[in-house]
């Protein structure tokens, strides 16, 4: 049974605050608090969607129960970065030219001063601190927060790392590896997260608090401990349903974003996709168990029935679908990813939403959701009627951007690609769920085209700055260096 196949069966302000935090103390009294959890590229291989069928996340799904689960919720760029900036400052990449990783988003000058949701929290009267992988490695930013674990500029603990890499044996292969680590869980840079948000959770607070807790796997490198790599037996793995002439109908710029004779010719060479799968999955369930961690711990706090809990990865991640791996790209597997939100008193349990959402929405949902003043400058629609009530009505497709003039729009229905040089993909999700069979030059579907090309970005901002990139050490080097990562 494929991923899909498996989900179908399971899914039936105008202006910027700047007023100091007191302010705004008296009215925050009564406030919800936030508990934010982010967790870096998770697709939709949990559970509760459905996305593959061997995986073993209890805790998600059981924190997806007590509220509602947008199944068809989408990012706004398949990258680290672009989709942080835009999910944390509410504006599209096609706005603030914020498109790939090695673009600083502070240096977008749209994006420069814009005042961040965790700011704007601040503004309220919050009290806001995060640990672990909020915003992109590289580029934190210390004014949306009063506190940061491990500090200010270093957003992110280290992981241990095994001897003998790369263990997959592909050579030159970075952190593109997986394989178990011989330690302890306590020794994980995401536990020591969960640790530091569990310490939150007991904390006496005198005011609302907007915790940002933001976990790093199932990013690459997919290192963990042996007992979550034991939780599947090579021989049961299941390896994604995957059509081997898939991109014989996708225009030349498609073709480049998947890159088959990259990853994947590499990952078949050496005889390592279900070793890797293994590995994504091993990571997923180690990410699980950190955040039932916290869900215990919130549990047992005095905020179990005065906080709201949103939890979303940044993007999807491709195991070999459409030739391709990692994310990068604007087919299903790259924009689709998990989004859940318990609100008390707004929420109730066990609801699932079909509407196609995006990340874009979640910055103007909690100021709704919490009752702060309104950012006219918002580019999201907030999702408090679909909290209400999951079947409302929903006209808008999601939008995910991947480099400048490259979109997609995922309706209930259709996903409809339109590329920087014009070409084009349409796949019909009612009767084509894999995204294989692009219909985008049979005229008959020419209308379908033009209604969704409505919803396409008016702008397209030029790319903000780019970091420079370092000359490359040595080999020598790069191989005893436990820090040598790609950025991504």
């Amino acid at each position: 049974m494929n991923r899909r196949d498996f989900l179908k069966l399971t899914a039936s302000g105008a202006v910027t605050l700047t007023l100091p935090h007191i302010a705004f103390s008296a009215k925050a009294k009564n406030k919800p608090n936030v508990l934010f959890i982010a967790i870096d590229d998770l697709n939709n291989w949990v559970g509760c969607l459905g996305g593959h069928p061997d995986v073993k996340t209890p805790n998600l799904d059981r924190l997806a129960q007590r509220g509602v689960l947008f199944t068809n919720a989408h990012c706004s760029a398949p990258a680290c970065n672009p989709s942080r900036a835009s999910l944390m400052t509410g504006i599209l990449p096609s706005t603030s030219g914020v498109y790939h990783n090695p673009q600083p988003w502070r240096k977008s000058p749209v994006l420069a001063d814009a005042t961040t949701l965790p700011q704007h929290f601040m503004a309220h009267g919050y009290r806001v601190v995060g640990g672990g992988k909020i915003y992109h490695g590289g580029f934190p930013d210390p004014p949306s927060w009063h506190e940061y674990f491990p500090s200010q500029k270093k957003n992110k603990p280290d992981d241990p790392t095994p001897p003998n890499r790369p263990l997959n044996g592909i050579p030159k292969t970075a952190h593109f590896d997986w394989g178990p680590v011989d330690v302890s869980d306590e020794k994980m840079g995401d536990w020591k997260v969960a640790n530091w948000a569990i310490s939150e959770l007991r904390k006496e607070h005198d005011k609302p608090f907007f915790l940002g807790c933001g976990f790093f796997r199932p990013h690459l490198p997919w290192y963990v401990p042996q007992k979550y790599f034991d939780m599947y037996p090579l021989d049961t793995i299941t390896l994604p349903n995957v059509n081997e002439n898939d991109l014989d109908d996708v225009p030349p710029i498609g073709r480049r974003m998947a890159r088959p004779e990259g990853d994947h010719k590499k990952v078949t060479e050496y005889k390592q996709w279900r070793k890797a799968v293994q590995g994504y999955l091993a990571s997923i369930s180690f990410v699980d168990t950190c955040v039932g961690r916290v869900i215990d711990a919130f549990d047992k706090s005095p905020y179990a029935d005065s906080t709201v809990i949103i939890l979303w990865g940044d993007h999807g991640w491709h195991l070999g679908e459409k030739l391709h791996w990692r994310k990068f790209a604007l087919w299903e597997e790259a924009t689709h990813a998990p989004l859940m939100i318990i609100a008390p008193g707004i929420t109730r349990p066990n609801q699932r939403c079909p509407r196609p959402v995006s990340f874009i929405d979640i910055y103007p949902t909690l100021i709704d959701i919490c009752g702060l003043t309104p950012k006219k400058d918002l580019e999201g629609k907030t999702l408090l009627p679909l909290l209400k009530n999951p079947k409302a009505s929903w006209d808008r497709p999601a939008l995910t951007t991947h480099g400048r003039n490259n979109h997609s729009l995922r309706s209930k229905r259709w996903r409809y690609i339109r590329y920087s040089d014009g070409t084009e993909e349409l796949y019909d999700h009612q009767k084509d769920a894999l995204e294989w069979n692009n219909l985008a030059n049979d005229a008959q579907y020419a209308e379908i085209k033009k209604q969704l090309a409505k919803w396409l970005p008016k702008t397209d901002a030029p790319d903000a700055p780019r970091i420079k990139r370092k000359k490359k050490r040595s080999q020598k080097n790069v191989k005893s260096s436990p820090k040598n990562k790609k950025a991504s």
